[in-house]
Formats: structure tokens, C-alpha cells, sequence
């Protein structure tokens, strides 16, 4: 079984030989580590092409990577204390009241060729028929804030302000001109991605989210579910409360933050959605012993897929990860069997 059926497998609930295997590794753990991460990430098969890839080299970083303050294409100003991890937008291209919008200028569709970056946010396809091809990172709720803040974004919804409107269908007619950009390309499935959880809940209510935002995913998601591509979604936080949404929506894999949600709860999904899983940043990753990181997982599999498949095995490795939690993490991801 190559990786491109194993991944296909797993999505579909079709019994792959084991659960396929998806890096999420910082440029800052792989500044951090060097050599010593290499080594030990070569010693396990992944199922994405990683190594397929070019490395990036730092001088190309993206703003929201690059330490100091950067401006990205959008016009958003970034500013990032350590370098490779993402940092925070500090100055937005458009007022809070949308009075200078009509001279903001969009940035210009790629044309040619899609950028096939090494980092965690997902620009990763595999150059062979061997691998499974994901492609994209989507945006939409975070590039409303990196427009005009998110204070502003919420007060905006809040108090419905019309021009808020015009905004979200301006982005969404980007953001399906850039879809369409991907699906020119030969992937199987696009990543789209919206961090919507807080630690405890929604950072909206689900009625707002339903209505200003569900019909957005529903247009982006069909464009890509026409083209049968898989549709995956990542999204920190607890979104407990979408989640039925986001399965009626056609989202196939869900990457979310498992370990701020009731668990017995998220599990009752298991079988209806695959997860890329998400394993504990917070307090198991870089704090507990290998024989702890493995038992976790073991745990974590067990409870959000089934024997049938519905598991992408990955957890996220930042520089605070000790190596031997990362070594043991990988060796829990090819051991497990049902």
C-alpha cells in the first residue's frame, strides 16, 4: 500500500495498514534542532512528500515567520518575536470604518505556479503518484481581522455594520479566484483553516457563525468537493459546537485542538469525520516522559478513529518539544494497531 492509498484509506474509512503519517513541524524547532530533528523524522515514513520539498531557506520567510516587523502582500504588519513562529498582525491595511477602501488593492492571484513551501501551514505536495498531494491554506475569519483588526471585526458583527458585508463577499470572491488557482493544480485534497476556538468556547456565538460565516465555507468547500478533492479544515480552540456544521459543510478531515474539548463528547464524531489529530501542545508534548507521550496517544486514537480508518497521525513540533518526546511521538504514530 503506498501513501497516497494509505491517506485515501484512512479519509474513507477503508481499512489503510496503518494510520498515515502528516508532519507539522515549525521552522522554528527546525532552526532549534537542525541536524538532530532531521534524523529523526528520516527514520519514519511520512505519507505527504515532505522530503519532496525544498527546504526554505530563512532569508525567505514569509512576514508572519520572519523576526522584527514585516509587511505581507496584503498590507498587514506583522511583528514576530521568534523566528519561525507565527506572529502577530500590529497594523491593518484598512480603516475600522472602511472610509479608505475603495483605494485598498488587493494582492494579485498567483499566475504562476503554486509556492510548495516546507512549513507547517500546509503548502505541501508530493511530487509522485506514491504520495497523497495536500495543497493551499485558506483563510477567511483570521484575514478579516488581518484587515482591520479584530476588535474591529467583531464590533463590526456585532452591530451588523453593513460595510462588514461587503467585505466578507469582496474576500469570499478572492478567496474562490484563488481556489480555483489550486484546483489547476494535481492535489487531492485543499487545506482551509480558521482558528475559532477560545480555551472554552466559540470565540462567536454558533447562531452568528452560522449565519454570517457557514454560508461562505459552504461555497468555498463545494467548489473543491466538485472537483472530488478532500476538504481539510483545521481550527484551534474549543469548536465542539460547529463541528456538526462543519461535517454537514463536506469537510473530511478535521485537524482541531482535541485537548481543550470534552473528549467523550468530540468522540461521539468518531467514524463521521477523520481527524488529523492534534496531540496535547499544552501540557503533554514538551512536559511528560516518551512512555507518557505514547500512552496519550494510544488513548487519542483510540477514542477519535476506528478500526476502519479515520485517523492522520500528527502532532505540532515547536522548539519547546523535547527530542526524545519527539522521537517517542513518531514511534507511538507506527506502532499503533487497533
Amino acid at each position: 500500500m503506498n501513501s497516497r492509498e494509505r491517506v485515501t484509506r484512512a479519509i474513507g474509512f477503508r481499512n489503510p495498514d496503518r494510520p498515515p503519517i502528516s508532519h507539522a513541524i515549525l521552522p522554528s524547532a527546525q532552526y532549534a534542532f537542525g541536524n538532530q530533528l532531521s534524523k529523526i523524522i528520516s527514520s519514519f515514513h511520512e505519507d505527504f512528500g515532505w522530503h519532496l520539498l525544498p527546504d526554505l531557506p530563512r532569508e525567505k520567510l514569509p512576514p508572519l515567520y520572519r523576526p522584527g516587523r514585516h509587511m505581507d502582500d496584503w498590507g498587514t504588519l506583522w511583528y514576530v518575536t521568534v523566528e519561525g513562529r507565527c506572529g502577530i498582525p500590529v497594523e491593518y491595511p484598512i480603516r475600522p470604518d472602511l472610509s479608505d477602501y475603495d483605494s485598498f488593492k488587493w494582492p494579485e492571484i498567483f499566475s504562476a505556479g503554486v509556492p510548495e513551501y516546507r512549513l507547517y501551514s500546509g503548502h505541501m505536495a508530493g511530487k509522485s503518484d506514491d504520495y497523497y498531494a495536500r495543497g493551499a491554506w485558506i483563510v477567511f475569519f483570521e484575514q478579516l481581522q488581518q484587515l482591520i483588526g479584530f476588535e474591529n471585526l467583531l464590533v463590526a458583527l456585532t452591530m451588523e455594520i453593513p460595510y462588514v458585508f461587503r467585505l466578507r463577499d469582496d474576500l469570499l470572491k478572492f478567496n474562490l479566484a484563488w481556489i480555483d488557482k489550486w484546483l489547476s493544480h494535481d492535489y487531492q485534497g485543499l487545506h482551509f483553516a480558521d482558528d475559532w476556538g477560545s480555551q472554552d468556547n466559540l470565540l462567536i456565538p454558533p447562531a452568528m457563525w452560522r449565519s454570517f460565516f457557514k454560508p461562505v465555507y459552504r461555497e468555498m468547500f463545494s467548489r473543491v468537493k466538485k472537483r472530488d478533492l478532500h476538504v481539510w479544515f483545521h481550527s484551534d480552540g474549543n469548536i465542539l459546537e460547529i463541528i456538526p456544521d462543519l461535517i454537514e459543510l463536506g469537510v473530511d478531515v478535521l485537524n482541531c485542538q482535541s485537548s481543550v474539548m470534552d473528549m467523550h463528547e468530540l468522540s461521539k464524531f468518531a467514524g463521521r469525520i477523520a481527524f488529523r489529530t492534534d496531540i496535547d501542545r499544552q501540557k503533554v508534548l514538551p512536559f511528560v516522559s516518551p512512555h507518557e507521550v505514547k500512552e496519550y496517544i494510544s488513548d487519542l486514537f483510540h477514542k477519535l478513529g476506528t478500526r476502519d480508518g479515520g485517523i492522520i497521525a500528527c502532532g505540532e513540533i515547536s522548539e519547546d518539544v523535547p527530542l526524545e518526546n519527539i522521537k517517542a511521538m513518531y514511534e507511538a504514530f507506527t506502532e499503533f494497531r487497533w
